[in-house]
C-alpha cells in the first residue's frame, strides 16, 4: 500500500465523540516510551505527524489520523507509565478500554512491544484483555536496528513461547520493525491494504 495522503483529523477522551466516518479504523498502542510515535511518522512518511517526545507519555488522547481518505490510523496514549498519576492512569485506562470494546470500526489493533526486552507483564496482560473480548490484534516488535538478527529470532521466540505456555493456542501475527531504518514498513503496511481490500469484497 502506498500513502498517498495522511492528515489529522481529531484528538479526543470521549470515544462517543471520535468520528462518525464508516470507514475501517487501525489502532495502534503500547507502553510509554515503546516508540510509537516514530512508528507512526515512519509508517506515513511523515515526519512529525504523530507528536514524538523525550518525555514518556505524552500521548494522552485518542488522536485520529486519516489516511488516503480511506482509513483511520489511531494513535492510542501509552500505558504503563510510572510517572503519570493513579487517577490519570485510571482515566486513560477506561477510554482506551472504551475504545477498543465500543468502538464499531476498529478493525485490528497493533499492540507495539520494544523487541529488546524481555516479555512484560503489563502487555501480556493487555494482549490476554484483547483476546478475551475478541478485540483482533497483531503484536508489532519495535527497535528491531538495535539488536542483531540472531537476537531477534531469539527474543520473538522468547515472546512466542511465553504466550503459548500461558492462555494462547498460536502467536498472534506479529511484524519486526525498526522506525529508524524503516524495517517493516511494507509488511504492516500490505497487511491493512489486505484487510481494507477484503472487507470492501465483503
Amino acid at each position: 500500500m502506498k500513502i498517498k495522503s495522511a492528515e489529522f483529523v481529531m484528538s479526543n477522551s470521549d470515544v462517543a465523540k471520535c468520528p462518525k466516518n464508516p470507514i475501517p479504523e487501525y489502532a495502534f498502542i503500547g507502553r510509554s516510551n515503546v516508540g510509537k510515535s516514530s512508528l507512526i511518522n515512519m509508517l506515513t512518511q511523515r515526519k512529525s505527524l504523530a507528536k514524538t517526545s523525550g518525555r514518556p507519555g505524552k500521548t494522552q488522547l485518542i488522536n485520529h489520523f486519516k489516511i488516503n481518505d480511506e482509513w483511520f490510523l489511531v494513535d492510542l496514549p501509552g500505558y504503563g507509565y510510572a510517572r503519570v498519576s493513579k487517577s490519570s492512569k485510571r482515566v486513560f485506562q477506561k477510554f482506551i478500554t472504551e475504545y477498543f470494546s465500543k468502538r464499531p470500526q476498529l478493525v485490528c489493533g497493533f499492540v507495539l512491544v520494544d523487541i529488546r526486552h524481555e516479555p512484560q507483564k503489563v502487555d501480556l496482560e493487555f494482549m490476554q484483555w484483547l483476546g478475551e473480548n475478541q478485540i483482533p490484534f497483531c503484536i508489532i516488535f519495535t527497535k528491531a536496528d538495535k539488536l542483531r538478527p540472531s537476537q531477534i529470532d531469539k527474543h520473538v521466540n522468547t515472546y512466542r513461547e511465553k504466550l503459548l505456555e500461558d492462555v494462547w493456542e498460536e502467536m498472534p501475527q506479529h511484524f519486526i520493525t525498526s522506525s529508524s531504518k524503516a524495517i517493516g514498513r511494507d509488511d504492516v503496511l500490505d497487511y491493512i491494504g489486505q484487510i481494507n481490500q477484503d472487507l470492501k469484497n465483503s
